[in-house]
């Protein structure tokens, strides 16, 4: 485990690699889903980490990071991941991000464009939802906590066929989906309320890859398309799967990146 002291909060990450023999490898960075811990890469690291030096992270609130008093800010978010890359003295590092992650890439490659490679932004927008419905869903939550979410995030987050055939690892998802800070979703929820970048995409110079889940609710294939087409080098595609796609398409998911990326 390695921590990193923040004003007012840590973050937990992990590299993966024997960094011994991986200083001539590029860095790839993952950014999770709201709900997540740097765990939901696990199905990413033995073929990905042939390749590249990862670096994973508990966003704020999330895992084993700590929790700052909601709300928060899509530019926290975003602040905290260069944080990071400084103390590690990482100049630049290829990056892939998912939903919430992705919209912290997309934030990333507006504001702090020289610090990434190539970005590949999964199962996101850039304008997830509205700030009716994060507004309702922090009510819930501060109400009844993140279990009366958990079966409708089930359904959300993977195919029913998904489900049936691998319910271990859906339960282990949602098991980390409950058991994560209410404070830190509801702040995060607050900053995907107020995160809108639909205005800003051209900013991004970086190649971008957009990667969909063919049947995802949250963020269906268009908001992928509409990323690909706004940014100035950026090209979608499609996997099987719903919003954790990483997961449901693994073997492919890792195939794009490592096609993108190299």
């Amino acid at each position: 485990m390695a921590f990193l002291n923040l004003p007012g909060h840590r973050l937990h990450y992990c590299i993966d690699g024997d960094t011994r023999g991986d200083q001539g490898k590029p860095w790839l960075m993952f950014c999770n889903s709201l709900g997540t811990d740097l765990h939901m890469w696990d199905r990413q690291i033995p073929e990905l980490s042939r390749h590249f030096r990862i670096l994973r992270y508990d966003r704020r609130g999330h895992g084993m990071s700590s929790t700052t008093p909601a709300p928060y800010a899509l530019s926290d978010l975003g602040g905290d991941a260069v944080a990071l890359l400084d103390a590690l003295n990482i100049e630049q590092v290829h990056f892939c991000g998912l939903s919430i992650g992705g919209l912290t890439g997309q934030w990333l490659g507006i504001h702090a464009g020289k610090r990434l490679g190539k970005i590949a932004l999964c199962a996101t927008a850039a304008k997830i939802g509205t700030t009716e419905s994060w507004g309702a869903r922090m009510a819930v939550v501060r109400e009844n906590g993140l279990a009366t979410l958990a079966a409708a995030t089930a359904e959300r987050w993977f195919t029913p066929y998904f489900h049936a055939a691998t319910p271990a690892t859906v339960a282990t998802i949602l098991d980390t989906f409950v058991a994560t800070s209410a404070e830190g979703y509801i702040g995060c929820c607050a900053a995907l309320g107020q995160a809108d970048l639909r205005e800003d995409l051209q900013r991004i110079v970086n190649p971008v890859l957009a990667v969909s889940g063919d049947d995802d609710p949250v963020c269906p294939p268009s908001d992928l398309e509409d990323i690909a087409n706004n940014v100035q080098h950026g090209r979608h595609m499609s996997l099987r799967g719903r919003h954790i796609v990483n997961i449901e398409s693994a073997c492919a998911f890792n195939a794009a990146l490592l096609e993108f990326y190299r």
